[in-house]
């Protein structure tokens, strides 16, 4: 006898739901569409059901559920399907994965997959680093890799990010492609899956990691001299990783911060685990009050990000991650020559870097943001020699033979340009100052609004059409004296941004100040940045820049923050 019609649901969607369930591998998801479909929960089921996840900045990525637009083992097998579809043959594809919930799971699913269709799958016997994954494309020669990681999200987000056999990720039109082959997948009969001990699986570990290992201690930047370090993983999976390249590298052992060193998808320290966010530093930062720390580095729980701070005589100061993509892009070109040599960043990014590579006389790109779009120039460009990359969302690249940002390498360099200041009686604020008497002092500042509920996406896109249909004609003090939509395209392919390019405020600043406004490509987030450059390197006129900063983002954030609720019915 079959079960009773829910009343109030919509007879299609409830077709739409039960056909999930008999597809579904997961118990655990596969009750939680029967509890919904119980208690009729018309808006839960046509949030879940309201289309399918689609790359963003860096693959997929939402919250673990239920449905086409959570991740689970469905999606995970119907993209794992849609990537061989794309690639063809028998394609041979690393799989990777951290350690956060279902993150194993999905690994093997996407193995399973693979070896179903008579490729070969090389599975990682243990959670890795994303720039291990990154690098074992090139370096084993292979069609694509897969990595399970939803990086910085919240604790209940996951991912799934894909390279190409080029070590980058996907950029348009493979993107398009791969979606198309995905759909492809999804409209047919269920996804066939390799059972446990298949021969098309091969298990990969320590031959791979000590590859990387030896490969990115050969990218270290300078002499590293002996310093106090406090590391924290924020319960991710780049401590083991990290821990052997320092070694490798001759750098002192860092202290781990204890609490967080043990991978954790649960995250028990911090709300978020993302270097950026405002408390995930709190535990490093009072072990390195203990300890009479030089440096704190923290890594996101999949290691391809950097945070870091260091010591002022005010007490210990975070590094944005403009001010630390500058301070690395002038260490690496100090220790380098020559005019062929390429640094790119995204154009959310500090336009710091433009300046230093004109006064370092070397090649300059800017691009889209994420790291998918920063490597692309190397690739138009193979006479030039890319050295560095960047994003201000704490992502760096000195090795051109990962092409994706990569936190442990980038953390090795931060020591070594620490120790060789401190071995000079400089400081990093020193450097800094240094820096911005050559080429301007910018002040940038970053914003992130968080949307919360099932309709934040759709909150984000009434977000942008009200910046794109009614912009502010003031920010505060600073009137905005231009728009620019970059979905319209130009020098970059477009995108959905804003920029609000703003004068003075009749403050000692240079013309030239913006807001740019976009939705991030990884969460429900709108994100902000704001830059001015001082007129001069007068102490009160830096002072007022700073200030600027800081100001526009707040006061862009007051205007964004009176967007109504969006309904279910307004999506």
């Amino acid at each position: 006898m079959s079960e009773a019609l829910p009343t109030r649901l919509d007879p299609a969607l409830v077709a739409r739901v039960r056909d999930w369930i008999d597809r579904d591998p997961d118990e655990q998801t596969r009750s939680e569409l029967r509890g919904l479909l119980a208690a009729a929960d018309a808006a839960a089921l046509a949030e879940r059901f309201a289309g399918r996840l689609r790359f963003g900045t860096a693959g997929l990525r939402a919250e673990l559920g239920a449905g086409p637009m959570r991740m689970n083992r469905v999606v995970v097998r119907e993209a794992a399907a849609g990537l061989v579809r794309f690639l063809g043959g028998a394609p041979r594809v690393v799989i990777g994965y951290d350690a956060r919930d279902r993150s194993d799971a999905f690994a093997r699913d996407t193995a399973g997959v693979v070896a179903a269709s008579g490729g070969e799958a090389l599975l990682f016997d243990r959670p890795v680093p994303t720039p291990v994954v990154a690098y074992a494309v090139r370096h084993l020669g292979l069609d694509a890799g897969v990595v399970c990681t939803a990086s910085h999200n919240p604790p209940r987000d996951n991912g799934y990010k894909v390279y190409l056999a080029d070590g980058a990720q996907l950029a348009p039109p493979a993107d398009r492609q791969l979606a198309a082959a995905i759909d492809e997948a999804a409209r047919g009969a269920a996804v066939a899956v390799a059972p446990p001990g298949h021969p098309g699986v091969r298990l990969v570990g320590d031959d791979v990691i000590d590859a990387y290992v030896e490969h990115a201690a050969s990218t270290l930047v300078g002499a590293p001299a002996p310093a106090i370090v406090v590391y924290t993983p924020l319960h991710g999976v780049g401590c083991e990783v990290t821990l052997r390249v320092f070694e490798r590298c001759g750098l002192t052992p860092p202290h781990v911060v204890a609490a967080q060193a043990r991978p954790d998808g649960a995250f028990p320290t911090v709300e978020f685990p993302n270097p950026e966010e405002a408390h995930a530093l709190d535990l490093a930062l009072a072990d390195a009050r203990r300890l009479g720390a030089d440096l704190v580095l923290a890594h996101d729980p999949d290691a391809d990000r950097l945070g870091v701070a260091v010591p002022t005589p005010s007490g210990w100061r975070r590094l944005s991650g403009d001010e630390l993509g500058i301070l690395l892009a002038d260490h690496v070109l100090r220790h380098g020559s020559g005019s062929d040599r390429l640094v790119a960043t995204s154009f959310a990014s500090s336009r710091r870097l433009s300046r230093l590579a004109a006064e370092y006389g070397v090649h300059y790109a800017e691009t889209l943001t994420g790291f998918k779009w920063i490597v692309r120039p190397a690739q138009e460009h193979p006479e030039w020699r890319f050295v560095f990359g960047y994003e201000e969302a704490l992502g760096y690249s000195i090795d051109p033979r990962v092409r994706d940002k990569d936190g442990i390498t980038a953390a090795a360099s931060v020591v070594a340009l620490v120790t060789e200041l401190a071995a000079a009686g400089r400081t990093v604020g020193d450097r800094l100052e240094e820096i911005h008497a050559r080429i301007g002092h910018h002040a940038s500042h970053g914003r992130s609004i968080r949307l919360e509920g099932a309709w934040a996406h759709g909150r984000l896109r009434e977000a942008m059409a009200l910046v794109r249909s009614a912009p502010p004609t003031r920010l505060g003090r600073f009137r905005v004296a231009e728009v620019v939509d970059f979905a319209a395209g130009g020098a970059l392919p477009p995108t959905d941004a804003v920029a609000l390019l703003v004068d003075g405020g009749g403050l000692p600043l240079r013309p030239g100040g913006r807001l740019l406004v976009r939705p991030s490509g990884t969460e429900p987030k709108i994100k902000l940045y704001a830059e001015v450059v001082a007129a001069d390197g007068a102490p009160a006129t830096i002072v007022a820049a700073d200030r600027a900063a800081v100001g526009l983002t707040a006061v862009a954030a007051r205007w964004l923050a009176d967007l109504p609720p969006v309904a279910p019915s307004d999506v």
